[in-house]
């Protein structure tokens, strides 16, 4: 959970600081700080259904059963 907790606290700093970075705006900075990474959880979760649908055409994801 450490490990969850402190990559969250760099996702959101990076997204912040780009966001302040580009806008000079810690409104705007803030917001993306806040959007970007649900968003990222939403492209995610149907990244992983993609995946699980045609990776396994190339048999990349039988092999990481195999290894797990």
């Amino acid at each position: 959970m450490k490990k969850t907790l402190s990559f969250a606290a760099v996702h959101f700093t990076v997204a912040f600081s780009v966001g302040y970075a580009l806008t000079g705006s810690i409104a705007v900075g803030g917001a993306i700080a806040l959007v970007e990474p649900a968003c990222n959880t939403v492209a995610y979760f149907f990244h992983e259904k993609l995946w699980q649908r045609f990776g396994q055409a190339d048999g990349t994801q039988s092999a990481w059963k195999h290894a797990h």
